[in-house]
């Protein structure tokens, strides 16, 4: 969430930066100024309170030793009653302290000066394509007739077995499907970052401290009676790991990497654009994590960016990287770079990445802070990407490779699959 040094101190900016993703926080910014003045006042009526305690107190003893009964009676008399006002007071405090989270959490980031303006992906920014787009012809098949053709990919027994959303990977499919994982998770710890096998269930402040709750929270699997939440991607039990660590600046950035699979409602989505493996409940996808010092995060981004780029042209897929405009970014992103590949038999792109710096958003609610060469703590800057998620990439593989005797697996898969075509 944003701090109250952003919501105050840099109001403005605030509020120039928050009307690129489309939301006016002037008034939000009104309440939350109002309720921290509120806590500010109840916090020195405290500190009064307590100071004039410590000070009876002392005077009490005094009167004893010096025999003074009545006189110490009611100073501890007076004792009691501020302890009261106080107790009065720490109830005041919690609740105004509540509401003051309560609104500040309603807000989203701030996107860089960068981020273009803009308020759906038709304005985002082409910063870079590469590839030549293959030209398959009009017989040309999607993935989804291609599965079908081969056995590797079973989209109605998913449907029997769970419903749709859900399909089943069978044979050369299923290998294939395993050999991406186990190439991306490579790829990922040879760049230095850490494997982890995460959870795919979290608890409920797992999913707040990196922003997915309340935002979005109808889009997430949620099992009522333990009230955990299955995961919308790796990077929310990834990032927790550090949740209220305080970390050496000398060992910034942490880089960590996992695969897991990948559960999301998609309330509302239908038509052509979700047939096949276009948008799935359930998915498996590689994610890398990196949390880093403020001072060259966005040198960071830039590494991730990179190293996602590397790891798509690997693939020999044609693809384009955007950046996004406010209007299309997440709740939670400072500055976003989607990768998106080229679908040949669909004829259209298809995002399989999402790079991002969220600067100190998540770390704030995270708590997770690094000690400076002052001793003193800061907050740190998370950032993520998918490096990568698979349905779509599957789906290009199938769709680009595809030839009159088969389909054709990219070479840097071959000693993952065992087999160099379908």
């Amino acid at each position: 969430m944003l701090t109250l040094k952003q919501l105050r101190q840099e109001k403005e900016y605030t509020l120039t930066m928050l009307r690129k993703k489309g939301v006016d926080a002037t008034e939000t910014i009104k309440k939350i100024e109002e309720l921290d003045d509120r806590r500010k006042s109840i916090q020195q009526e405290l500190d009064s309170l307590l100071a004039e305690q410590n000070s009876l107190s002392k005077q009490i003893g005094q009167f004893f030793k010096e025999g003074k009964k009545a006189e110490a009676d009611a100073a501890k008399s007076k004792v009691n009653e501020l302890k009261e006002k106080s107790k009065n007071l720490d109830v005041q405090m919690s609740e105004t302290t509540d509401q003051l989270n309560k609104v500040i959490v309603t807000l989203p980031n701030r996107p860089t000066e960068i981020v273009p303006e803009g308020k759906t992906a038709e304005d985002n920014l082409n910063v870079k394509q590469s590839g030549e787009i293959p030209d398959l012809g009009e017989n040309a098949l999607p993935h989804w007739e291609l599965a079908k053709k081969y056995d590797i990919i079973d989209f109605d027994l998913g449907v029997k077995l769970t419903g749709a959303g859900f399909p089943v990977y069978k044979g050369k499919g299923a290998r294939l499907e395993r050999a991406l994982i186990n190439y991306f998770v490579d790829y990922n710890t040879a760049a230095g970052y850490q494997e982890i096998l995460p959870p795919i269930m979290v608890n409920e402040a797992s999913g707040f401290a990196t922003g997915q709750l309340p935002d979005k929270e109808g889009q997430m699997y949620h099992a009522e009676v333990d009230n955990f939440y299955m995961v919308p991607t790796a990077e929310v039990p990834v990032t927790n790991i550090l949740r209220d660590v305080i970390l050496d600046e000398k060992d910034l950035p942490l880089k960590m990497t996992a695969y897991t699979p990948c559960f999301r409602r998609e309330a509302g989505s239908y038509g052509k654009d979700v047939r096949g493996l276009n948008r799935l409940h359930q998915f498996d996808k590689v994610e890398i994590v990196q949390v880093a010092n403020p001072v060259g995060s966005y040198d960071r981004l830039q590494e991730m960016v990179d190293h996602v780029e590397g790891l798509v042209k690997s693939l020999g897929l044609p693809y384009r990287i955007l950046r996004l405009c406010g209007g299309d970014m997440s709740f939670t992103s400072a500055l976003t770079y989607d990768f998106e590949v080229f679908s040949a038999a669909q004829k259209r792109w298809l995002e399989v990445s999402s790079v991002s710096n969220f600067e100190t958003f998540q770390a704030n609610r995270l708590k997770v802070r690094y000690r400076n060469s002052d001793k003193k703590t800061e907050l740190c800057h998370t950032l993520n990407g998918s490096s990568l998620a698979l349905p779509r990439i599957v789906a290009a593989l199938l769709e680009n490779n595809q030839t009159e005797d088969g389909i054709i697996i990219p070479e840097v898969l071959r000693p993952y699959t065992g087999f160099d075509k379908i």
